[in-house]
């Protein structure tokens, strides 16, 4: 098969190495892709919405499938487009159509959808600018601490958790006065679930799912869950408290309810589902719901999939996923994201990275890099890069991932070194 994958962060990375190992990949293309993607197949340098640019691309080169990487393009309608154009309805493109792809896009549309199909989720409200007035008074009797949530797409950023009032009320103006810009002109009051949070990954080819391993992301800057939220800062696959009990009661009670509600809807979703859950005194309950693969979750998971990620995909067209077996590995993945100085607030790029030819025993993605005009590699991004290590134990995990990434180095990296203490 010849596969065009879309992105160019340390998630396409990890998907691109996956790819790669494939006997079915005939050819890998990565747009616009990264340095560590180029590794792993050829960079293409289009703009991933760049529609019309993409089709083109896919019918010179004879693409067999398109794989969606970011949000971005399945928000914006890329499955849509693809099914629109008679030259292009043959490529089959992995994500949801524009519409499903609001599960994401719009966290109204997910609370409604929850409502609708009663998939546990935390009380909301929602308001606009208009209902400034409004939304002050409701906060004077909501308990704390609550959630503010901007409902469009503000870069994994836009999820606030208050546990003052004033803090809320100050921020809920903010938000609805263009703090987020757009993604924020309605806001998602939510109520606060005290729990454990973990990540779920589903395939689906619009009628049958599959599991992906779980894993567990820390979104705050700071050690202790301090500071404000980030991309994600690290991740551990699978998660140690995820018993078989809990995964039962999670396909049962969100993901099995979550792919036959989107078919009662006649919204077309042949892709992957992300389910931000928290689980509270053992009962699951969804936070949030992304219509692509996490990150940097999936630079976790990945590695921990034994099944021939392509080969799954090859069968979501044809709605083929029934008689799937999938395969994990045993043992654990752990994730330390490297950052710039100053993420997730203002930072420099630029800076000389080096030593990840020295980081033996763990596995290097690229996210935020470049390689300049002499053919050094720089940093050009808030995430930089992730180190995932791999044992039967978690503590060896950990311990690979962090000693791997002591070799390496840049102006102002930065990282969080309790990834994954709490589980341990």
């Amino acid at each position: 098969m010849k596969v065009l994958l879309l992105g160019s962060g340390g998630r396409e990375h990890a998907m691109a190495w996956k790819l790669a190992q494939s006997p079915l990949c005939q050819k890998l293309y990565i747009a616009p892709g990264n340095p560590g993607t180029a590794l792993e197949g050829e960079n293409i340098s289009l703009e991933i919405l760049d529609f019309d640019g993409i089709g083109r691309f896919c019918l010179e080169r004879e693409i067999d499938m398109v794989i969606v990487g970011p949000e971005a393009p399945l928000v914006e309608g890329i499955v849509d487009y693809f099914a629109q154009k008679p030259e292009l309805t043959s490529i089959p493109v992995i994500g949801p159509s524009r519409e499903a792809a609001r599960l994401e896009g719009s966290k109204s549309f997910a609370k409604l959808f929850m409502k609708r199909h009663s998939i546990p989720t935390a009380a909301y409200k929602e308001y606009q600018i208009g209902q400034l007035d409004q939304a002050m008074s409701d906060l004077d009797r909501h308990a704390l601490p609550l959630v503010l949530k901007a409902d469009g797409l503000a870069a994994g950023k836009g999820v606030l958790i208050c546990h003052q009032r004033d803090e809320a009320k100050a921020e809920l103006r903010a938000m609805l006065e263009g703090k987020f810009g757009e993604a924020s002109s309605t806001v998602v009051v939510e109520e606060f679930l005290q729990g454990r949070e973990m990540s779920v990954f589903a395939l689906s080819d619009g009628l049958n799912w599959v599991l992906l391993p779980n894993a567990k992301d820390y979104k705050r800057i700071g050690e202790g869950d301090s500071g404000p939220n980030t991309g994600g800062m690290g991740a551990i696959c699978p998660v140690p408290f995820a018993s078989e009990g809990l995964m039962e009661r999670i396909k049962e009670q969100i993901v099995g309810p979550t792919v036959e509600g989107l078919q009662k809807d006649g919204l077309r979703y042949q892709g992957f589902i992300y389910f931000g859950l928290m689980i509270v005194d053992q009962e699951p309950w969804v936070i949030e719901y992304n219509c692509r693969l996490g990150d940097p979750e999936t630079q976790a998971v990945l590695p921990m999939l034994r099944s021939d990620l392509l080969g799954l995909l090859q069968r979501v067209p044809g709605q083929q996923l029934n008689d799937v077996v999938m395969e994990y590995e045993q043992g654990f993945a752990a994730t330390v994201i490297l950052s710039s100085a100053g993420y997730p607030a203002e930072y420099q790029t630029g800076y000389l990275i080096s030593g990840i030819e020295q980081a033996r025993g763990a596995l290097v993605f690229h996210a935020g890099t470049k390689t300049d005009e002499n053919g050094q590699l720089r940093t050009s991004g808030g995430r930089v890069l992730a180190v995932t290590g791999k044992n039967n134990k978690l503590f060896s995990a950990l311990e690979q991932a962090f000693t791997a990434l002591e070799h390496i180095d840049f102006e102002g990296l930065s990282f969080r070194r309790d990834i994954g203490h709490d589980l341990m």
